[in-house]
């Protein structure tokens, strides 16, 4: 039996059973990397900042959060990450920034808006907060604190989109929040959209109300619930506002109110011919005023317009781009860009109104920050808010990312990279609203992106040359219906099929050269919902955003091409197994697994390890249904069960079961991640480093690597680089008390990149762990002893100590695969870095001791070399051998100045006791000795930080640095110093012993003499 077993054997770990739940804190040490980007943000929501200072700025975000800047935009820190991650809007309390109200849910009404779930406030500047009530308002559009008494706010509150709801209106609260009051409501249909108050008056409100509704497949703005009011006794009494006003019915109304004017308003109308109106006298009467495009365009989406603070001519109007007004109104320009491009749809201004050439600029691609009054603008690339829909990964090393945005089109970019991923390193690769956006697995230098209405592309990666293949309409078939969000899928089974789906399921096997229609319509195909030509409500608006009965997803078999899934967006699962010859529709079967008729098909998985299992995502808020519906079939879809958890939040939008855990699964919600262990039975949010209430709207599994990746809208890309640790846990193993992971052959490294100048700006990514992390358990965290994690080699020595963690659940640690550094030298007149740093060892089988509590639990990693170019195994050994040397010179020359260091510090102790001059002397010259000697051996001097002395200790330690660092060979110059530093530590030993033979017994026998010391006889 050999030594390591021995080892082994001679410990027994002793495990409790008490059962333990499993969730987010037992794998609190996996954190994701946020790959951000920033070169490309998202929709902006709401912007406020701190007026007392203008550097304090708090940017909400359409599904990102609330982030804030303390020094003006320079960078930016997520504040809201336990919370819901659509922000509507934000206000700071004009007498104390410190206060801090939210209301979540964005008021900016498009298909894809998500919801919030109330209000919440901050007494300090963000860094806590609480909920504040409002909970079932969905929308929140407006908060106004009125200015004179700051515990008095106003909400105005949209309401739901996608329904009917009592819970709308304008909002009053008289005690910060503790309690409200509807003050103006219409009806059930009709929310309100703005409101205004005026400053030196602030019982004067003026507040516009908005009838809206969305469905699935229509858009209606406008009815006769929208109105404009105004009350003169802070809310209590309300009149409608109409002279000078269109006839007919209202859609959705913005105002805004002169800072330094009150009585002066500017207001867009949305009706039947939208237009720009202006009050001179406190919104008592209006007249229309000319204006540009920009300026009356999309006033369901552009819902903002402002006046400077302090020029009551300076107006603002962002929309389309951004519009200003010199005359209050009567004319409007629209900025340069001039400064460089400003993304298209803007949402939030803030003017300083300190300094109201200083403005925070919000649009559907992030912040944007002018100095000179809107003449120009710059773009914070460090706010990683992007909105995916999609997101993909090929199989190259390292693999890359592929992603399709809200607005931003599609792109790509390494998973990792010296240095981190950067802005610079995402590339765009398509138009428009970015969807999907896949690899082709079979030619890695092509992938295929579509934005909406199924406008679809194959793309040469080298050139980025895009090719149009969408499939057309033949004479045969109907209008061709593609879902804003059309699927571009690949083939699992046969990886050179390609998909695509509008009403009928397209097939290529060519990259999209040339299709073939494999099914009928696969939809209701219900007439009822195809007017799309009609949507908008008062003015039209039809982006194929509302486009229905469509196909929406789907999943060819891993097992078999001919057997496919599809999922429609109007409640119809389609399956084939004979390649598209036939097909069933189950969505009676799914039915009776309790879901509603017409819920949308979201996300279709079909297992790896079963040809007859299924798992399938539904999503049915657009019919004002937020329940999480997630079914499957172990019977090929003949029938269904439907999955619960009490964890769940938000409707369903992905399913993905790993690939090789079957119990392992991920589910991703318009609110969370949540992971399974144990096959779905049990669930648990994934929080820990990820935003707790995050859209994730799309997961992958690497097919080579450990890593998950996710895709949020509103919080760019997240990646977990390695999940083996959520692979290998279960309940058994989660009730011992604790646990190592096994460890298998690992490749000794020194880490995969190298690093240089700092990076300057933007945002940037971290790259995975390049060095395989020790992994333990630990049931509850250890508050009545020690954690150690010891390396040892095959013989039980001690290789090295890594420092360990004490906290509760998965714990990491890692081994560079070196030894302990030296012992260097103590003294001199600066660190020496030596004693940082050691030689890899080599390779061979090691020992992991865990001590917990003093008990051992005991693991082997196996260390292999692995060639790389320009070194081999002796190449190794040979740097291994030679760094070694000089390691051993630090041991010894540590050692001999250790010796000086103790003979001169006896010196000093029985010196002062001396009394005869000739023992003094002695001891002058003994010490003097010993402190030449020392002086050539450790840099005694230093002038400057860049000019020290360069003596013994500091010439080993270059060398040794040198010898070291990074795998390579050790020169021929490396060897050479080797040989001669040896010799002269050897020296240094040599004349150390010489003087303390010529000293230390006279001076012994003059201390005895004067009886200071008593010299003991052999």
């Amino acid at each position: 039996m050999n030594k390591l077993l021995i080892i082994l054997l001679a410990f027994t770990p002793l495990f409790s059973f008490a059962q333990v739940k499993i969730n987010s804190s037992t794998f609190g040490s996996m954190e994701p990397r946020a790959m951000g980007p920033g070169t490309m943000s998202g929709r902006i929501t709401a912007i406020e900042g701190n007026s007392k200072d203008g550097r304090t700025i708090y940017i909400g975000t359409a599904g990102g959060g609330i982030w804030k800047s303390t020094n003006a935009g320079s960078s930016y820190s997520p504040v809201f990450d336990k919370y819901c991650q659509s922000i509507g809007a934000i206000a700071l309390d004009p007498n104390n920034p410190e206060i801090i109200y939210t209301g979540t849910g964005e008021s900016n009404m498009r298909n894809s808006v998500s919801i919030g779930n109330g209000m919440y406030k901050s007494t300090d500047a963000g860094s806590n907060w609480v909920k504040i009530g409002l909970d079932s308002t969905e929308h929140i559009s407006k908060i106004v604190i009125d200015p004179k008494n700051t515990s008095t706010l106003y909400v105005a509150v949209p309401g739901p989109l996608w329904s009917d709801s009592p819970h709308r209106g304008l909002y009053k609260s008289d005690n910060g929040g503790k309690s409200w009051q509807k003050i103006l409501y219409i009806n059930e249909k009709t929310g309100c959209a703005d409101i205004c108050i005026n400053p030196l008056e602030p019982n004067i409100i003026y507040a516009s109300t908005w009838e809206f509704r969305r469905t699935p497949y229509s858009f209606n703005s406008g009815g006769k619930g929208s109105a404009l009011y105004k009350s003169i006794d802070g809310g209590k009494n309300w009149k409608k506002i109409s002279n000078g006003l269109p006839s007919g019915d209202f859609g959705r109304i913005a105002m805004a109110l002169a800072p330094s004017e009150p009585d002066q308003l500017i207001a867009i109308v949305e009706s039947s011919n939208t237009g720009l109106y202006i009050s001179r006298d406190a919104g008592e009467n209006w007249k229309q005023q000319s204006s540009t495009m920009n300026v009356v365009s999309r006033p369901f989406y552009f819902s903002t317009i402002i006046i400077d603070p302090k020029d009551p001519k300076r107006v603002y109007r962002p929309a389309f781009t951004l519009s200003y007004s010199d005359d209050g109104g009567y004319s409007f320009s629209d900025v340069s860009n001039e400064g460089g491009w400003v993304h298209s749809d803007h949402h939030a201004l803030w003017i300083n109104p300190n300094n109201t050439n200083h403005m925070f600029l919000g649009t559907d691609g992030g912040v944007y920050i002018s100095n000179d009054r809107g003449a120009s603008f710059l773009f914070c690339g460090n706010l990683p808010v992007g909105q995916f829909y999609h997101v993909a990964v090929d199989e190259q090393e390292p693999y890359r990312i592929y992603g399709g945005l809200q607005d931003n089109g599609s792109w790509i970019a390494p998973s990792e990279k010296a240095g981190g991923v950067s802005n610079g390193d995402w590339s765009g690769l398509y138009w428009g609203d970015g969807f999907w956006t896949e690899p082709d697995l079979t030619d890695s230098n092509t992938c295929y992106a579509e934005y909406q209405g199924g406008n679809a592309a194959r793309i040469d990666l080298s050139t980025k040359k895009t090719y149009s293949i969408q499939p057309q309409k033949s004479k045969n078939e109907d209008k061709l219906r593609w879902n804003w969000n059309t699927p571009i899928v690949t083939g699992n089974a046969n990886k050179k099929n390609l998909y695509m789906g509008a009403q009928y399921l397209y097939k290529s096997t060519d990259q999209g050269r040339n299709w073939t229609r494999i099914s009928a319509d696969l939809t209701t195909n219900d007439p009822q919902k195809l007017k799309q030509e009609e949507s908008g409500g008062i003015s039209a608006d039809n982006t194929s955003a509302e486009n229905h009965c469509t196909i929406f997803t789907l999943s060819e078999s891993p097992f078999d091409e001919r057997i496919i899934y599809v999922g429609t967006d109007d409640g119809n699962l389609q399956i084939t197994k004979d390649g598209g010859i036939n097909w069933k529709n189950v969505s009676s079967e799914i039915a009776k697994a309790g879901i509603p008729s017409q819920t949308w098909i979201s996300s279709i998985h079909l297992s790896k390890f079963d040809v007859n299992t299924v798992f399938v995502t539904l999503d049915n808020h657009m019919y004002g249904d937020h329940n999480t519906y997630l079914i499957k079939s172990t019977d090929g879809g003949n029938s269904w069960s439907r999955i619960f958890s009490k964890e769940f939040t938000g409707f369903a939008h992905k399913i993905i079961q790993d690939r090789q855990n079957p119990n392992l699964f991920f589910l991703g919600t318009e609110m969370g991640l949540f992971s399974s262990l144990d096959g779905g039975i049990n669930w648990f949010r994934m929080k820990t480093g990820f935003p707790d209430y995050a859209l994730v709207r799309d997961i992958r599994i690497h097919n080579k690597t450990n890593a998950l990746i996710i895709g949020t809208h509103g919080r760019g890309i997240y990646i977990y680089d390695d999940i083996s640790a959520m692979r290998n846990m279960n309940s058994d193993l989660a009730n011992r008390e604790v646990y190592l992971f096994n460890n298998n052959e690992v490749i000794i490294n020194d880490g995969k990149y190298g690093g240089a100048t700092p990076f300057t700006g933007g945002w940037i990514a971290g790259n995975p762990e390049s060095i395989t992390s020790i992994q333990y358990y630990l049931k509850d965290r250890i508050l009545d002893g020690a954690v150690k994690v010891d390396i040892l080699d095959e013989d039980g020595k001690l290789v090295k100590n890594i420092p360990a963690s004490q906290r509760k659940g998965i714990n990491k640690v890692y081994w560079d695969y070196r030894m302990k550094p030296p012992r260097v030298a103590e003294g001199g007149t600066k660190l020496d870095f030596a004693g940082f740093s050691a030689p890899q060892v080599l390779p061979g089988k090691y020992i992991i001791r865990l001590n917990v509590k003093n008990k051992d639990y005991l693991d082997t990693i196996q260390l292999n070399h692995k060639d790389e170019k320009n070194y081999n195994l002796e190449d190794r050994k040979a740097q291994y051998e030679t760094s070694m040397k000089f390691y051993n010179m630090h041991e010894s020359l540590a050692k001999t100045v250790e010796n000086i260091s103790a003979e001169q510090k006896f010196i000093n102790e029985t010196k002062v006791k001396a009394k005869n001059k000739k023992t003094i002397q002695l001891a002058d010259q003994y010490y003097k000795s010993l402190e030449d000697l020392k002086t050539t051996l450790l840099a005694s001097k230093q002038k400057s930080i860049f000019a020290d002395e360069k003596k013994l200790r500091e010439e080993i330690s270059e060398s040794y640095g040198v010898a070291v660092s990074g795998q390579q060979r050790p020169s021929n110059t490396v060897i050479s110093a080797a040989e001669d530093l040896s010799a002269r530590v050897d020296a240094a030993t040599i004349k150390y012993s010489s003087i303390k033979s010529e000293y230390r017994a006279k001076y012994d026998k003059a201390l005895t003499k004067e009886k200071i010391i008593q010299v003991m006889k052999p």
